[in-house]
């Protein structure tokens, strides 16, 4: 959670639309239909189109939800072309009422860097949408481009970022930073006042149950252009906090009540089976793709495995009268507990998997490292200049978290506890392991909403730079602190933060991150709205560093 919560590359193939749609491509009277509809009560047969992630040279997994009376074995089909004249790849997968119907399996054996087209046939004949995936490249590498997404809350208004990076199609994967989905249930955020219109949700309560889990995936997975999506593009997928419970970690959730919704361990087990039968994930909680000789991706676990609870600010300020004693309790934190060697994010065993990685990815002459996780490594702490000049109306709550967190930056304290600034020790034992294996790290980051770009380094040495991502639908800063002008607060959290060297508090979209031998770029894709529908991209931002610096170039 962040603060704005509450509680020579080939062409990609053209899509023959009329092929297609014998195949079940999603057709204009679906995408102007409302959820209920999409999902369909008593839904049989292929329900919710195709995915694919888990990409690597030589295969990929595929997904698709088959609903009958029984356990089904579908047929799967990998072809070059669009009518599977000559298919490369086949098999089965069994669609099962245990795993809600959804159905997966790893087509092997197949081509470096090569777009393909898949498809499941059921035994009746009846045929799934006809999908598009591409496996990574092997050797040598001239670019690799991802599109990345984190923070698309359904009630916000309409996923036009992902519409957009469909309609681009110059992608070979996609990445999905997490909060997917969120668990609150209808009026709680949005609220009421700030739900759209025609953005139904289901279940009409908070999904605390596999079944509440099941069917909030499937009132996501109904929405056209996050299927759309899916169905064009290999998505790489973490989970963050949302896809089970806000401000989650190892052993509870600021979301999570065990008086009234029980165990957390078993509502997390919930949350973890939904995720992997929903998603073209495979079961481990963290792993690596390999882009040729230009690149590692380290997908991160941060969030159930591991993580310690977050520290909160208010226990630390608990009963303290005073200016006085609030700063003498902050600064006696940040000596003691805050700097404990003890607490985890990644836990022993995953740090050790990528310290490991890291050095075999290096030592393999690649020139980027990337990490795709979910929360923010950059050092972010409140400007105190933002407490000069309150505007009087400003709700009590907003003035108090903007003086607190002022205080805590005073005292030497971050931002947000919640990101990797909460986890100090963590976070040195990944840049030090980092400089140890002479990587040049990126680190790709969603939960905020906001967009960020920072430089990182550690003791002085330069570690490398991070993108975070702006949200697909969930409100910034700009909804958090709107008596206070959006670019004023930018200004002076960029000028007080000094790793951090541009930011955007106040659009959604998406990032378009492209890696090459010689560089690193990322496009930040601002749409005009997430209120109506099909708003397309309204400005851009462009920053890059270059191999071997481990800092930004501002563009």
């Amino acid at each position: 959670m962040f603060a704005t919560e509450p509680p020579a590359e080939t062409r990609v193939p053209a899509l023959d639309r009329r092929t297609l749609l014998k195949g079940g491509l999603l057709g204009a009277s679906l995408a102007g239909a409302p959820l209920s509809a999409q999902i369909g009560a008593g839904a049989a047969g292929f329900t919710h189109g195709v995915a694919s992630g888990e990409p690597a040279a030589d295969g990929v997994l595929l997904w698709t939800r088959f609903v009958a009376g029984q356990d089904t074995a579908l047929a799967f089909e990998v072809s070059r072309s669009l009518d599977f004249s000559s298919p490369e790849a086949g098999g089965t997968a069994t669609a099962r009422p245990e795993n809600d119907w959804c159905a997966k399996a790893k087509a092997e054996g197949l081509s470096p860097g090569t777009w393909y087209y898949y498809r499941f046939v059921a035994p009746d004949g009846s045929i799934s949408d006809v999908g598009r995936t591409k496996t990574l490249p092997a050797g040598a590498t001239e670019k690799f481009r991802m599109a990345a997404f984190s923070c698309s809350n359904i009630g916000f208004g309409w996923f036009n970022a992902y519409a957009d990076a469909a309609a681009d199609g110059g992608f070979d994967c996609a990445l999905h930073l997490g909060d997917y989905f969120y668990e609150y249930g209808p009026g709680t955020y949005p609220s009421n006042a700030e739900a759209e219109p025609g953005r139904v949700l289901f279940p009409a309560r908070e999904v605390v149950s596999l079944a509440d889990y099941r069917e909030r995936y499937a009132t996501y997975r109904a929405d056209p252009d996050l299927r759309r999506l899916h169905q064009l593009f290999p998505m790489i997928s973490g989970w963050d906090d949302h896809e089970s419970a806000n401000d989650s970690w190892e052993g509870g959730a600021q979301n999570h009540q065990s008086d009234s919704e029980g165990e957390w361990s078993v509502r997390k087990a919930a949350a973890m089976k939904a995720y992997r039968e929903w998603m073209p994930v495979s079961d481990e909680p963290w792993a690596a793709y390999e882009i040729g000789d230009l690149a590692t991706l380290f997908r991160l676990e941060t969030r159930l495995e591991a993580r310690a609870e977050q520290f909160s600010y208010g226990d630390i300020l608990s009963g303290k009268t005073s200016a006085e004693e609030a700063m003498a309790a902050l600064v006696a934190f940040r000596e003691g507990d805050y700097r404990s060697a003890e607490r985890q994010l990644l836990g022993m065993k995953q740090q050790a998997w990528l310290s490991d990685g890291l050095r075999r990815s290096a030592a393999a002459g690649k020139p980027w490292q990337v990490l795709v996780q979910q929360v923010l490594m950059g050092n972010l702490s409140t400007a105190p200049t933002l407490t000069e000049g309150l505007p009087g109306d400003l709700p009590d709550y907003i003035r108090q978290r903007i003086i607190a967190g002022a205080m805590a930056s005073r005292a030497g304290l971050p931002l947000n506890m919640d990101a990797w600034d909460g986890y100090p020790a963590a976070r040195e034992r990944v840049f030090k392991a980092s400089l140890e294996a002479g990587a040049s790290l990126i680190s790709l980051a969603g939960d905020t909403h906001n967009a960020w770009a920072f430089d990182l380094d550690h003791e002085g040495e330069k570690v490398g730079v991070e993108f975070g991502v702006q949200g697909v639908t969930s409100p910034g800063l700009e909804s958090y602190i709107s008596h206070i002008p959006t670019d004023w607060v930018e200004r002076a959290t960029v000028e007080y933060n000094r790793q951090l060297k541009w930011m955007d508090g106040s659009r959604r979209g998406y990032m378009v991150v492209e890696l090459t031998p010689g560089s690193a770029s990322c496009e930040y894709r601002f749409l005009s709205s997430v209120r109506e529908k099909g708003a397309k991209v309204s400005d851009t931002k462009r920053v890059t560093t270059l191999a071997g610096s481990r800092q930004l170039t501002m563009g």
